[in-house]
């Protein structure tokens, strides 16, 4: 999605109502529950700042605070954080940690596969349905490496361990993590 994106693809950011806000943050709270029952989502998206939403190619929105952006989402899709924000708040998603073959191919954009989440090196740390976003760790490092939609639940790839595990939308050094703020 974000593989080579860059700030001049941006059609148009607009400030939104604050209706619109409050919107996305409700979904944004529904799909990330840690971020209401710590307080943190305050802190992340104040109730009296403006935000702004970034309209890029294929159909994704980014949600931007003062220039930096937060959370991405495509058509009416689920909002997913961007992974400088998952990085300051690493509970907010299902972690699922990779083993060490896939680090590389999950760096390029490849979609990761069930064998590499249920071999040795790899964890799935909580379960996870169907179609739910999660967070990819690689195997020894504390901080992930990408985000992703799973294609099946945690269970299916135990069982299966075969096909696509997790669709990879943004990961480390994509257009997205390299543009730290749009302007």
């Amino acid at each position: 999605m974000f593989k080579k994106f860059s700030t001049e693809e941006i059609s148009t950011q607009n400030q939104i109502k604050s209706s619109v806000q409050r919107g996305i943050r409700a979904k944004v709270c529904a799909s990330y529950p840690f971020l209401e029952q710590t307080g943190v989502i305050d802190d992340i998206i104040p109730k009296k700042e403006q935000g702004a939403i970034a309209k890029c190619p294929e159909h994704v929105q980014v949600f931007t605070l003062n220039g930096i952006p937060l959370f991405f989402a495509q058509r009416d899709g689920p909002w997913y954080p961007t992974l400088r924000l998952l990085h300051k708040y690493p509970d907010m998603m299902v972690k699922l940690r990779a083993d060490v073959g896939a680090i590389k191919f999950v760096l390029s954009g490849a979609n990761i596969m069930a064998p590499g989440l249920t071999s040795a090196g790899a964890t799935i740390h909580e379960e996870a349905e169907a179609d739910a976003p999660v967070a990819i760790y690689a195997e020894g490092k504390t901080h992930a490496m990408a985000v992703g939609l799973t294609k099946m639940s945690t269970q299916q790839m135990r069982e299966i361990n075969k096909g696509i595990g997790v669709d990879n939308i943004h990961y480390l050094n994509d257009g997205l993590w390299k543009n730290k703020t749009f302007t």
